[in-house]
C-alpha cells in the first residue's frame, strides 16, 4: 500500500484505513507491505500484520506526498514486484501509471474532492483538480469511500467510480483517568477530532462553543504539521473559553475520550467519509455533524445536524440544544451504534477491497493475453 504517511496511524483517516486493512488482509493470509515516511511514523519493521518499508522524501507541504509515492513506486516495482499495488490520495495520480507501465496491477483510492480544500493555493488546487479528472484512467480500478463523493466526481468530471465505505471499530479501553487529567467530566464535554486545517472547521466550532455557553469544556484532539499559522489562530481563539488542545492522540487515549464525551462534533465541509465520524458512531457517541452530504450519508439519520450555511450561529444552537437534552443524546448514540454495527465493519470493508484488488489483477492479466 502506497501514498499515505504510513502506519502506525498518526495523522489522518487514510492511515487509519491502511492500518485496519493491513490487519484484515494479513489475517486472511496475504503478505502486506506498507510504505512509510520516516518523519511521520514510528520506526518499526512490522505493524498490524504488515511489513513496513521506510523510504525518504522531501519534507515540503507540496512535494512530500508525491515524492515519497514516486520513491515507493520505484522500490515496489523493482524490489517487491507485488501482485497488486493499492494507492491512496488523489494527488498521487501522476505516479500511479508508472506501476502499470511496470506491469503491476493497480487500484487507486481517492477521498473526496481534495481540490476544494482551503489549504491549497490556486496552482496546487488546479493540479489536484487535474488529478481528480485523471483518477479514473490512471489505474486498473479507481474507487472512493462514499456514494456522495462518487456522485460529485461524476458530476464534475463525467466518470463514475465505485464506492467502498470504510469500517469502524472503537472498543472502550476503560477509564485510565484521562478525563480527570484533562479536567473534564465524562458525559459533559464536547469533543472534536481531526486535522487542524480550515475545512475541518475547528475555528467554527470554537466560535460556536463561545456562543452556546453550555458550561461544557471543548476538547480538541489533533494537529497539522503544515498549518502552524492556522493552529496558532485556533489556540488564540480558544483562550479564556475553556478549550483544551491535546495535540494528536491515537489508540486508547483517543478511544477513551470518544466513549466519554457528551457530544462529538464533526463540522467538516470537504472530503468523503471521515473515519472519526463512523468511529464515533461505533462507540455510541452522540454525533453532531454539518449537513455536508457525505456526513449525512455516513450517519444515516442518527446524528444531530446543523446547516453549514448558518455558520457558528447554527452550530451554537445545535450544541446548546444537545447539551440540554440528555435523553436525546442517549437516543442518538444508541441509534448511531446500531447503524455502525450494520454498515461499518472492517471485515466487510476488507472483503470488498480484496474483491476489487483481485479484479484489478485479473483485468491486467487478461490484458496481457
Amino acid at each position: 500500500m502506497l501514498g499515505t504517511r504510513g502506519i502506525p496511524a498518526a495523522y489522518s483517516g487514510f492511515e487509519t484505513a491502511v492500518e485496519n486493512l493491513s490487519r484484515e488482509f494479513a489475517a486472511r493470509g496475504h503478505e502486506v507491505v506498507v510504505y512509510c515516511r520516516p518523519h511521520m511514523t514510528e520506526r518499526r519493521d512490522h505493524h498490524a500484520g504488515a511489513r513496513l518499508v521506510h523510504l525518504p522524501t522531501v519534507r515540503n507541504k507540496y512535494l512530500d506526498t508525491m515524492v515519497h509515492t514516486l520513491v515507493s513506486t520505484a522500490h515496489a516495482v523493482t524490489r517487491e514486484r507485488p501482485d497488486v499495488a493499492l494507492y491512496f490520495i488523489s494527488g498521487n495520480a501522476p505516479v500511479v501509471p508508472l506501476a502499470g507501465l511496470a506491469r503491476v496491477p493497480t487500484v487507486f483510492q481517492i477521498d473526496g474532492l481534495d481540490s476544494e480544500r482551503a489549504k491549497w493555493p490556486a496552482p496546487a488546487r488546479a493540479f489536484i483538480r487535474g488529478c481528480e479528472r485523471w483518477a479514473p484512467s490512471v489505474a486498473d480500478i479507481t474507487i472512493t469511500d462514499s456514494q456522495q463523493v462518487a456522485d460529485a466526481l461524476e458530476a464534475h468530471y463525467g466518470r463514475r467510480i465505485p464506492a467502498i465505505p470504510y469500517g469502524a471499530a472503537l472498543p472502550d479501553p476503560g477509564d485510565s483517568g484521562l478525563c480527570a487529567r484533562l479536567g473534564v467530566t465524562p458525559g459533559r464535554f464536547t469533543l472534536f477530532v481531526g486535522r487542524l486545517v480550515p475545512e475541518n472547521n475547528a475555528h467554527l466550532l470554537i466560535n460556536a462553543h463561545r456562543r452556546a455557553a453550555t458550561g461544557w469544556p471543548l476538547v480538541i484532539v489533533g494537529d497539522a504539521p503544515y498549518a502552524e499559522g492556522y493552529v496558532r489562530e485556533l489556540h488564540a481563539a480558544g483562550e479564556g473559553a475553556d478549550v483544551i488542545f491535546t495535540g494528536y492522540m491515537f489508540g486508547d487515549g483517543y478511544a477513551e475520550l470518544v466513549h466519554r464525551c457528551g457530544v462529538m462534533c464533526a463540522p467538516t465541509e470537504v472530503g468523503g467519509t471521515h473515519p472519526v465520524i463512523i468511529e464515533g458512531m461505533a462507540a455510541g457517541a452522540c454525533m453532531l455533524v454539518s449537513d455536508h452530504a457525505p456526513n449525512l450519508e455516513a450517519t444515516a439519520g442518527t446524528a444531530a445536524t446543523f446547516p453549514i450555511a448558518e455558520g457558528a450561529e447554527g452550530l451554537a444552537h445545535a450544541l446548546a440544544a444537545l447539551a440540554a437534552d440528555a435523553p436525546r443524546r442517549r437516543r442518538l448514540g444508541a441509534a448511531a451504534a446500531a447503524v455502525a454495527r450494520e454498515r461499518y465493519s472492517w471485515a466487510t470493508c476488507a472483503e470488498r477491497y480484496l474483491t476489487v484488488l483481485r479484479a484489478a489483477r485479473s483485468r491486467r492479466t487478461a490484458g496481457r493475453r
